[in-house]
């Protein structure tokens, strides 16, 4: 495996992931509350590589022949957001279950949700399948394995440390007013993508 390559995929990957997301706030939330973090970190990593590997291997274009794919995802995402953040705000004024043990979802709940997040936010396709795609043609035929390793590493490497991080928030979130303050940052998150994606229907 060609070390060149590598570098050039695992920092346009990471470049790409670790930006403020749905997908990012769900695993830190799960990883400081324990519960079934490593899981879906796994998940979006798996579905990353996936994605990754469909767009190395030139499946960016079927996204360009049906455009009318991508606004029905755009759609279904909004409408998806707009709810998930108002369940964190609908939360925020419930008291009686701002603990931790009351956030606990099965793990069938946590993946279903972050397979959501992920798969109903059509810029994980610009990003993941046309974007690393389409730069990953720059490099010779024998290089874009390494190049599409890398990039898939990256993710493992950024959701992983990212369910590692939670748990070492987890001792700042004893009490219903820190609960309170990460609901409302995920519920502010979540509005935000969902307004950003409308507006790209516009």
């Amino acid at each position: 495996m060609e070390l060149a390559p590598f570098v050039r995929g695992f920092g346009l990957g990471f470049s790409l992931i670790a930006a403020i997301g749905a997908q990012n706030a769900y695993v830190l939330t799960r990883g400081i509350l324990h519960n079934h973090h490593w899981v879906v970190a796994l998940v979006c990593s798996i579905l990353d590589a996936v994605l990754i590997s469909a767009g190395i291997l030139g499946m960016g274009g079927l996204i360009r022949i049906y455009p009318g794919l991508v606004s029905a995802l755009t759609a279904f995402g909004a409408l998806f957001l707009f709810a998930y953040g108002l369940y964190a705000f609908r939360r925020m004024f419930k008291i009686e279950v701002l603990g931790p043990e009351s956030k606990r979802v099965s793990r069938s709940v946590a993946v279903a949700t972050v397979l959501a997040l992920s798969l109903l936010n059509p810029h994980v396709y610009l990003d993941t399948v046309i974007l690393i795609g389409s730069i990953s043609v720059r490099e010779l035929p024998p290089n874009r394995l390494s190049f599409g390793i890398g990039a898939a590493l990256a993710s493992f490497v950024w959701f992983f440390c990212l369910a590692l991080g939670g748990q070492w928030l987890q001792r700042w979130f004893q009490t219903p007013a820190a609960w309170r303050a990460l609901d409302a940052i995920v519920g502010i998150v979540m509005w935000a993508l969902a307004i950003s994606l409308v507006r790209e229907l516009l």
